[in-house]
């Protein structure tokens, strides 16, 4: 939202959607006077029920992209299908390495030297879509999970902008699971 209005993108934000009603990004979005709604997954009795009423509410809002943030739930292969080549995830690692929950931990277990961050397109794999952009950071002696996670997400604070910005230009095109940039105009 910030990188929208300070960049001033071709763009609106159609909607904020949460499964959480005291998620903090709705408030911000009410405070701006951004539509907002939730769909609580507890109330369904199914992952697919559950999907079927999201992807309703996305739906209604009719937005061109759907920008996953802190969204900490495994979606449906038919949900994903659905909004192929226009949702986003960000991921902290450097995928393929480390999908899943805990991937500072995973990192300092395995003794990288470098971790990261990535942008990608949703699919029905667990973070595995093609990639748009990806940051690096050094795994210094003496990080933790907390300080290797803080520092990463200075960086994840770039570049997810970054990348729905390329979209919104309709700079990224993907071939054969590899996205490609198209230089700006």
């Amino acid at each position: 939202m910030r990188a929208l209005e300070n960049e001033r993108w071709p763009a609106r934000i159609a909607a904020v959607i949460s499964n959480k009603p005291d998620a903090a990004g709705l408030a911000f979005a009410q405070a701006r006077g951004i539509p907002t709604a939730v769909v609580p997954n507890k109330e369904f009795a199914s992952r697919e029920a559950f999907d079927a009423a999201l992807r309703e509410t996305i739906d209604g809002f009719r937005p061109d992209l759907v920008v996953l943030a802190g969204f900490m739930r495994i979606l449906t292969a038919p949900f994903v299908e659905h909004y192929a080549g226009r949702m986003l995830n960000i991921h902290p690692s450097l995928l393929p390495l480390f999908p899943g929950l805990h991937t500072h931990r995973q990192a300092l277990d395995a003794g990288v030297t470098e971790h990261g961050a990535t942008v990608h397109f949703v699919t029905a794999q667990l973070d595995h879509g093609p990639t748009v952009l990806q940051a690096r950071i050094d795994v210094l002696p003496g990080d933790t999970e907390e300080r290797l996670a803080q520092r990463l997400l200075e960086k994840e604070h770039v570049i997810y902008p970054q990348a729905v910005r390329l979209f919104v230009e309709g700079r990224l095109r993907v071939d054969d699971a590899i996205v490609h940039i198209a230089a700006a105009d």
